[in-house]
């Protein structure tokens, strides 16, 4: 009962993050579109090729971001499992200033490459060069709120702040389009107003998000007092893996736009660059995806929640993956009207080159899915062999090398084939590392991801109990009581142990239940280690603070609240946490 309604609660809790974490996704993808459509509608084909060249810059300063946002989410998460808030603030701090520190290096670079005329290393035609120059000195002016937008949208996720990030979200996609119109249609300022509309369209995304951390409310504030500098070891550390399949896509890409210029030419750049550019929108589908389960995976690790741990994977599986497989059908349906949006001439071999593009490319989406969740694991749980090996097959080596070998053959069809093939060699070589660590084919989640033994709590160790009405609270309380008088846990302790879950869940179904007209679930969990008894008790319902009720008294009324500050005058801890919406209150008794 208890693994049915854990992962029902995960499942609601993933996807009502997930909107929001796609749209923080099409930040990105946003400006990639609306900047080649208007480059290739307005500005012309050299443009386009500009906007292309820089797609491996842009991987590259993603990908740096990405390991500040994935090493300090991943960190900043295990410490919120652990209850060290300090350490916690400490991340938050630390993650800001890095965050300054390159985009500050990105801005000097973008100045430099334009001004030393290094453009004609990336393209031999100079008008390209000019135009790809233009191009990189717009982009600059937004890297800093790129960067620092990017991990302040992760961190405010994390407080369950989803309205505000939505906002973010929306007026940049809003600022973007109207400074693209007004800077390229009615001011015509070309390449430049191209890459500085998005710029500025960034620095409006940075200032809604940074609002909030100026009204006092937030939970993460900038400390520079706590800020521990050893713990940039820690982030890169954590951070670089998940990231590096990212930093190898900036070599693949530029070996793909070599292949793609040696044997077919310009037109297999534009092709390949509106296929890529448009199916980004449809990337952040699984980047939406990984963000929510890798906030996620970072709280079950620090929690040592093994269950949780698993059904984040099995929801992977069970949901993620079919929806995916849905969206991708649809884009191969539509592979004609896309190419359309960016090559009115059917007749022309751009167009059908492009319409191959959104055959092809989507069937490796749902693999990447995997690969993705696989690696974030990997990166929180310390399994370094496996990280290296799928961001380098994922980044580089497949695609690049089945690139090499079919595009000659076959021509740009090669590189599509490439990016699916890519999939079905990570997907395998996950089993294949399982089956090696195991020593057996994986056949339940648990050996799949090779968690390790000591791993939390073995099962005889805990009970996991769901409540779904009061009638259940008194039957649980008793349940829980035998479960510590059969380990050993002395009777009063053990009593304890009952009377503060039901006191605690009781709590929760009285006012969490009835707050809404939405079904909600009370989730134990009873752990017995090293002669302590620790409870869980986690919910769904509108956050409540049992820590502050218990401050509260009422002279005419000595009796109010009386439940709650008994069990924090005999509890050993009590700590409470509202985790990207989940109400987390654990007891030690």
């Amino acid at each position: 009962m208890h693994k049915e309604s854990n992962i029902q609660m995960i499942s609601k809790l993933l996807f009502r993050l997930l909107p929001i974490q796609i749209l923080l996704s099409m930040v990105n993808c946003v400006n990639a579109i609306v900047s080649s459509l208007f480059a290739s509608n307005m500005v012309g084909a050299e443009a386009m090729g500009a906007v292309g060249l820089y797609g491996p810059f842009n991987l590259f300063i993603g990908s740096v971001s990405l390991v500040l946002v994935g090493g300090s989410q991943l960190l900043a998460s295990k410490y919120i499992g652990k209850n060290e808030n300090e350490k916690t603030q400490g991340v938050f701090s630390l993650n800001l200033l890095l965050s300054l520190l390159v985009a500050g290096v990105m801005i000097l670079l973008h100045i430099l490459i334009p001004a030393a005329g290094l453009t004609k290393i990336f393209t031999p035609d100079p008008s390209v060069q000019h135009i790809f120059g233009q191009y990189m000195l717009g982009q600059a002016v937004g890297l800093i709120p790129l960067v620092a937008g990017g991990q302040l949208s992760a961190f405010l996720s994390l407080e369950n702040q989803t309205k505000r990030v939505t906002a973010a979200g929306l007026s940049f996609i809003a600022a973007n389009v109207i400074l693209n119109y007004l800077f390229v249609a009615v001011l015509k300022m070309e390449a430049f107003g191209l890459a500085l509309a998005s710029s500025l369209g960034m620095w409006v995304f940075l200032i809604v998000l940074a609002q909030y951390y100026f009204t006092g409310r937030s939970l993460l504030k900038l400390n520079l007092r706590l800020m521990n500098g050893k713990e940039t070891g820690n982030i890169l550390r954590i951070g670089y893996p998940g990231a590096l399949s990212q930093m190898y896509q900036t070599i693949r890409g530029f070996i793909v736009n070599g292949l793609l210029t040696a044997f077919i030419g310009a037109a297999g750049i534009s092709a390949f660059a509106a296929a890529n550019t448009l199916m980004g929108f449809a990337w952040t589908i699984p980047a939406g995806m990984l963000n929510v389960s890798r906030m996620m995976i970072g709280v079950s690790v620090g929690e040592e929640d093994r269950q949780t741990l698993t059904d984040i994977m099995r929801n992977m599986f069970l949901r993620f993956l079919p929806l995916m497989a849905s969206v991708c059908a649809l884009i191969i349906l539509c592979a004609k009207p896309l190419a359309g949006l960016y090559y009115k001439d059917t007749a022309s071999s751009v167009y059908q080159m492009t319409v191959w593009g959104f055959r092809i490319l989507p069937l490796c989406m749902p693999f990447s899915i995997i690969c993705m969740h696989f690696v974030c694991y990997a990166q929180v749980s310390d399994k370094q062999v496996l990280v290296q090996i799928l961001s380098f097959l994922d980044g580089v080596a497949c695609v690049a090398g089945f690139s090499a070998l079919l595009v000659p053959v076959i021509g740009i069809k090669g590189v599509y084939i490439a990016n699916v093939l890519n999939g079905v060699v990570t997907t395998i070589t996950i089993i294949v590392y399982a089956w090696v660590r195991k020593k057996k084919f994986p056949t339940n989640m648990e050996e799949l991801m090779v968690i390790p033994e000591d791993f939390g709590v073995p099962e005889e160790e805990r009970m996991d109990l769901s409540i779904r009405s009061m009638e259940e609270v008194v039957s649980i309380s008793r349940q829980i009581q035998d479960f510590c008088l059969s380990k050993g846990i002395d009777p009063r302790r053990s009593m304890l142990a009952g009377l503060s879950m039901e006191e605690m869940a009781g709590n929760i179904v009285d006012h969490g239940f009835t707050k809404d007209r939405k079904k909600h679930s009370v989730d134990v969990r009873v752990v017995h280690k090293e002669n302590d008894v620790i409870l869980r008790i986690k919910d769904d319902c509108v956050p409540f603070d049992p820590m502050e009720r218990q401050k509260m008294t009422d002279a005419s009324d000595p009796a109010k609240n009386i439940g709650i500050r008994m069990i924090f005058r005999m509890a050993e801890k009590i700590t409470h946490q509202n985790i990207l919406g989940l109400n987390v209150l654990t007891i030690r008794v």
